[in-house]
């Protein structure tokens, strides 16, 4: 080996700076297969770094979403400079500000054979305790090299579904019998599935949009999970002053557009991913597991972060757990079957919400104009619910509006004016009155004392636009 060939390496580091070694001694290795070694960098950007022993060095790659175990996928892989064999044992913490600074830690390591090596190409069958088959790195131009899954992925795997939509509530009393349920608090924020791969996340809404870069404060969840890859359930949530879930703060986070105004407000109004199932994990599906297998998975993960967390979940009591959700200012609790597995997309009573008051989800079909101060502005929303027919009126909500939601609720509406009304019948003249139709398109929620006799809601309450949910989501509750 010339050496020359750790000349590159040397040059970056600093012995007094860095626990790292520096290659200066024995530069030889007794007989037997060459060795391979994977180890996971949270340096500036978290990568893997591949590296395989080939005169007496290890010949090194980053690669940022690590090795791939679907044949389907090839990951990037950039080369870097030769490291000494010594670096095949290194772990620790590389000084902040030094080349390279951050964790370091063995991910897998095992010897490899070589089926072709050339300026262009390598080919090797690994044999460690994680990683097992054939690979192939090709150069696709100047440092960049694409690292490939020759054989098929390993029995039993399979790779991070694209979507799992969420399983849904249906609201209901609490169970008459505590035995085979658990409940958790409800917390008033919006459901989003973070989906987790090669330490980067994505963030969906129950409505599948890509809601990832109006969270940026979410994103270092990826890093937090590391080689981890995993689908997660929760709620995004914004907390007052005094730690109590503040829908109206939610709301400032839910319509920004763009990454730069998006990340100015998760400065001033950051929100948590409480989060409260696991769906998949490190190559497999969860959601056939009972509920009870799922939880004690996720609780292995160990997500404790000032911006998310796994909230308790309680057995037994649920009264107990209502009252004290209720005494919290919390919105009421969800109670879970422990033996249910996890239905994607599906309502089908194993999850029962139960509130401390009633809010219900419902449709913008029109408005009537302010009167006093609110002259020229919107006075009241015209609410429906969809039916069998098409959309039934439910009555008018004019209070509970901030200024913020009457300036972004008429730029949205003067978008989808139309001239006919369109509810399935027409909502009686004089509450009507004056009314401007749009398309009912827009969700919001309100929050109600009950329903009358003839199906309206009484005392209604705006609480906000749901950009979370679409007209067909819409349920009576």
């Amino acid at each position: 080996m010339s050496p020359a060939k750790l000349d590159r390496y040397q040059a970056k580091r600093d012995p007094a700076r860095t626990p790292e070694p520096m290659g200066r001694g024995p530069r030889g290795r007794p007989g037997g297969a060459p060795s391979f070694v994977i180890q996971e960098h949270h340096a500036r950007a978290l990568h893997w770094d591949f590296r395989l022993e080939r005169d007496g060095v290890l010949v090194s790659w980053a690669v940022p979403k690590g090795v791939p175990f679907d044949p389907k996928q090839n990951h990037l892989a950039v080369a870097v400079e030769d490291h000494p064999l010594e670096y095949g044992s290194f772990s620790g913490e590389i000084p902040k500000g030094e080349y390279g600074g951050g964790s370091v830690s063995i991910w897998d390591r095992g010897t490899y054979e070589t089926e072709k090596w050339s300026e262009r190409e390598v080919m090797v069958v690994l044999h460690g305790a994680r990683v097992n088959g054939r690979y192939v790195l090709f150069k696709t131009g100047g440092k960049n090299w694409m690292l490939h899954r020759m054989d098929p992925a390993p029995e039993g795997w399979e790779p991070l579904p694209e979507l799992v939509r969420p399983m849904l509530c249906r609201a209901g009393a609490l169970p008459v019998r505590a035995r085979g349920w658990t409940c958790e608090f409800k917390w008033d924020g919006v459901r989003a599935i973070i989906y987790v791969e090669g330490g980067r996340v994505r963030i969906k809404s129950r409505n599948d949009l890509d809601i990832t870069a109006a969270y940026p404060e979410l994103h270092a969840l990826g890093r937090a999970l590391g080689s981890r890859s995993a689908i997660l359930d929760g709620e995004i949530v914004a907390f007052d002053g005094t730690g109590r879930p503040n829908f109206g703060l939610l709301q400032q986070r839910m319509h920004v557009r763009g990454e730069a105004a998006a990340r100015r407000l998760a400065q001033r109004t950051p929100v948590s991913y409480l989060v409260f199932d696991l769906l998949y994990l490190d190559g497999h599906r969860t959601t056939g597991l009972a509920y009870t297998k799922r939880r004690s998975l996720l609780e292995s993960l160990e997500l404790a972060d000032d911006r998310w967390v796994t909230p308790a979940t309680y057995a037994g009591r649920p009264q107990a757990v209502l009252d004290a959700a209720l005494a919290a200012g919390l919105e009421g609790v969800v109670c879970k079957r422990t033996n249910s597995a996890y239905a994607p997309g599906a309502r089908n009573g194993d999850w029962v919400k139960v509130r401390g008051f009633r809010t219900q989800e419902v449709v913008i079909g029109g408005y009537t104009p302010g009167k006093g101060s609110r002259s020229g502005a919107i006075g009241a929303l015209i609410m429906g619910v969809p039916s069998g027919r098409g959309l039934r009126y439910v009555g008018k909500v004019g209070t509970g509006f901030s200024d913020a939601h009457l300036k972004e609720l008429a730029a949205r509406l003067s978008k989808l004016v139309r001239k006919t009304s369109p509810f399935e019948e027409e909502p009686p003249r004089s509450q009507v009155a004056g009314a401007t139709w749009v398309r009912p398109s827009l969700v919001g929620e309100v929050r109600f004392s009950d329903w009358t006799r003839e199906g309206r809601l009484r005392q209604p309450a705006w609480r906000g636009l749901r950009p979370d949910k679409s007209p067909t989501d819409v349920v009576v509750e």
